[in-house]
C-alpha cells in the first residue's frame, strides 16, 4: 500500500476536484482526499511518501501515437530543421558512419518551414521540393529514404529509386503520386501510396528489435508525462506489443487500433472494440480519407491557393467508406477514420451518418466513432461531429507547426482550421495527441499550443493564431486525460484520479495551473506511477 500525502492533487474528478493526500494498493486508488482522513483508511505495510508540495495529475494520454514509428524513428537522421542544408549535412554525417549499400533513413524534413541557407549549400527557401540529385551528392555509395514530417511523402535519393525500381515512365500507384519535373522526369519525391514503393524494400525490422526501440521509448514517455497510448500503427506494432505485455515489459496503458485493410479479417473472427486486458486493448478500425496539408494532398472542396487543378487526394467517398463502416458495426467495431481537408471531413461525417442509421435499424450499439485530425471542416459540417456524437481526435502541436503553411495554401479558410474551440462549443468530445513522429509526443507542448496557438518564439502575435480557438488550460488537460479515456470506452477506470481508478499519476515540480504559459514547454514528469508501482523517480 502506498500513502502519497502532503501533495497537490488535482484529481479531474468533479466530486472531488483538489486534494492532498492519495492511498493506492492493488495497481489502483484506494481513496483520495486530506491526510488526516486517509490515515485511517491505511493498514499493514505502509510506504509513506511526503510529496513537499509537489503537484500530482492523473497521468497523460496520447490519443493518436505510432508507437512503432515513433520507437525506430528514434534512431533515424532526425530532419526538422530550419533548413534543408542543415538537412542534408546531418544525413551526410550519418553517410560517414554508414558501411557502403546500407540505407540511410530520416523523418521529419518539411520543405514548407526551410529557409535559404546562409552557405548556398542546399539552397532553395520555403515552400522548394527537394530533389533525389540533392541526395546523390552526399551519398553515392548508400541509399537514402527521408519520410517528410507529416508521414505523407518522402524524398529518395536516385539509388533508392532505382533499387525500387522507379523511372521516369512508372504509372502513379493508386491513391499516391511519383512527382515528376517540368520535363516528366522522376524528381526523388514520393506522395502518399507512392512512398510504399520504396519503403518495402528497406530490410525489415524484426519483432524483437521493434519491442526493443518501444521498451527504449517508454521511458522517454514517462518523463513526458504520458503513462497511456493510442496506437495507430499496424501488425508488426501490435505482434511487439503483446509480446511485451505476455513478457510483463509494457508499462503504458494502449488502446490498439486496427487498420482498415484487416476489417473484413475482423469481421470474420468476431473481433470487437474493447477485447483485451487493462493494458492492451482493442480500439477502432482506422481508414484514411485523405492525404495531407504539407504535399497538398488533403483533399478539399476548392482547390488549393496558386493551385488551381488540385483539390488533393480523396482516397474514397462517404459511400465506400460506409461499406467499411458496416463491416465493422456488425461485430461491435467502431471507426476512426483520418480526415484533414474539408471535402474529406464531410465524406467521413457523411459515412457516419449512414452508419448511425444502420446502427438503430440493425439494433446495433452506437459505439463511439472519431475522426482523426479534423483539420479543416466547413461551418456547415462544424456542429455534426457533436450532433452524430463522432469524437474529434485532434493534435493541438499541428496548429504551431502548419499555421504558416495553412493561410500560404489555405488563405482565409484557415480560419475554420484546428477548431478546437468550436467543436467544444457545439459539444464534441475532445480528444488529443500527437501524431508522432510527425510531431514530438510531448503532451505539454501540445497544452501550450491550445491555450496559445503560439509557437515557442510567440509567433505570430502576442494573441495567437485565430486566437478566439484557444482553450483554457483545463480544457486542454482534460482532453489529454478525460477525453482520451472516453474515446478508449475505458473512462470507468483511467483520465481521473478517483476511488477504485487505476493508479497512473504524474509528478509536477511545477502547478500547470500556477505558471506563465511558455513555462508549460519546460514542464515534465519528475515522476510516473503506474499501476500503483513507479516507472520513474
Amino acid at each position: 500500500m502506498k500513502f502519497l500525502y502532503n501533495a497537490n492533487i488535482h484529481t479531474l474528478d468533479e466530486s472531488c476536484p483538489k486534494a492532498s493526500a492519495i492511498l493506492i494498493a492493488g495497481g489502483r486508488i484506494i481513496a483520495v482526499g486530506q491526510k488526516n482522513t486517509l490515515e485511517g483508511l491505511a493498514h499493514g505495510k505502509v510506504e509513506k511518501q511526503d510529496m513537499k508540495g509537489k503537484t500530482i495529475l492523473p497521468g497523460l494520454t496520447d490519443a493518436h501515437i505510432h508507437i512503432q514509428h515513433y520507437a525506430l524513428g528514434l534512431t533515424k537522421v532526425d530532419c526538422e530543421t530550419k533548413t534543408k542544408g542543415e538537412c542534408l549535412r546531418r544525413v551526410a554525417e550519418r553517410v560517414e558512419h554508414s558501411k557502403p549499400g546500407e540505407w540511410v533513413l530520416g523523418h521529419g524534413w518539411n520543405h514548407n518551414e526551410w529557409l535559404p541557407s546562409p552557405s548556398g549549400r542546399g539552397a532553395g527557401g520555403e515552400g522548394t521540393w527537394p530533389i533525389a540529385s540533392e541526395l546523390d551528392a552526399i551519398a553515392p555509395h548508400n541509399p537514402v529514404y527521408l519520410t517528410a514530417k507529416s508521414l505523407h511523402a518522402a524524398w529518395a535519393s536516385t539509388s533508392a529509386l532505382n533499387l525500387a525500381n522507379i523511372t521516369d515512365d512508372s504509372p502513379n500507384p493508386k491513391d499516391g503520386a511519383i512527382q515528376r519535373d517540368a520535363k516528366g522526369l522522376a524528381t526523388g519525391i514520393l506522395l502518399e501510396t507512392a512512398m510504399e514503393l520504396v519503403a518495402k524494400i528497406i530490410p525489415e525490422t524484426t519483432l524483437e528489435e521493434i519491442e526493443q526501440a518501444i521498451q527504449t521509448a517508454q521511458p522517454i514517455l514517462w518523463k513526458m508525462g504520458i503513462t497511456g497510448i493510442h496506437d495507430f500503427d499496424r501488425r508488426d506494432s501490435f505482434m511487439a506489443l503483446q509480446s511485451l505485455r505476455a513478457r510483463n515489459k509494457l508499462k503504458l496503458r494502449v488502446n490498439k487500433n486496427l487498420p482498415v485493410e484487416s476489417v473484413q479479417q475482423a469481421n470474420e473472427l468476431g473481433l470487437r472494440t474493447g477485447f483485451g486486458d487493462e493494458w492492451l486493448w482493442i480500439g477502432s478500425v482506422k481508414a484514411f480519407m485523405d492525404g495531407a496539408l504539407g504535399p497538398h494532398t488533403a483533399a478539399m472542396f476548392q482547390p488549393y491557393e496558386n493551385e488551381p487543378e488540385n483539390k488533393g487526394i480523396l482516397n474514397m467517398d462517404g459511400e465506400e467508406l460506409f461499406e467499411h463502416c458496416r463491416k465493422a458495426a456488425d461485430v461491435g467495431l467502431s471507426m476512426t477514420v483520418h480526415a484533414i481537408g474539408d471535402r474529406a471531413n464531410h465524406e467521413v461525417l457523411n459515412a457516419y451518418e449512414q452508419l448511425r442509421k444502420y446502427e438503430s435499424e440493425k439494433g446495433l450499439p452506437h459505439l463511439r466513432h472519431r475522426i482523426e485530425h479534423v483539420q479543416l471542416v466547413h461551418p456547415d459540417d462544424a456542429p455534426r461531429l457533436a450532433k452524430l456524437n463522432v469524437i474529434a481526435s485532434m493534435q493541438p502541436i499541428h496548429a504551431p507547426s502548419d499555421m504558416f503553411a495553412a493561410d500560404r495554401f489555405w488563405g482565409t479558410r484557415s480560419a475554420f482550421a484546428y477548431a478546437w474551440r468550436t467543436q467544444l462549443k457545439h459539444g464534441a468530445h475532445l480528444a488529443f495527441g500527437s501524431d508522432a513522429p510527425v510531431e514530438s509526443p510531448n503532451p505539454f507542448w501540445g497544452i501550450h499550443a491550445a491555450v496559445t496557438r503560439q509557437r515557442a518564439d510567440g509567433s505570430p502575435s502576442a494573441e495567437g493564431w485565430y486566437p478566439e480557438q484557444k482553450l483554457t488550460l483545463a480544457e486542454a488537460l482534460s482532453a489529454y486525460t478525460l477525453g482520451a479515456a472516453y474515446a478508449a470506452n475505458a473512462e470507468h477506470r483511467l483520465g481521473k484520479l478517483a476511488e477504485n481508478y487505476l493508479a497512473d499519476l504524474i509528478v509536477l515540480d511545477h502547478d500547470p495551473f500556477l505558471i506563465e504559459p511558455n513555462a508549460l514547454l519546460k514542464l515534465h514528469a519528475t515522476a510516473t506511477l503506474i499501476n500503483g508501482e513507479w516507472v520513474l523517480q
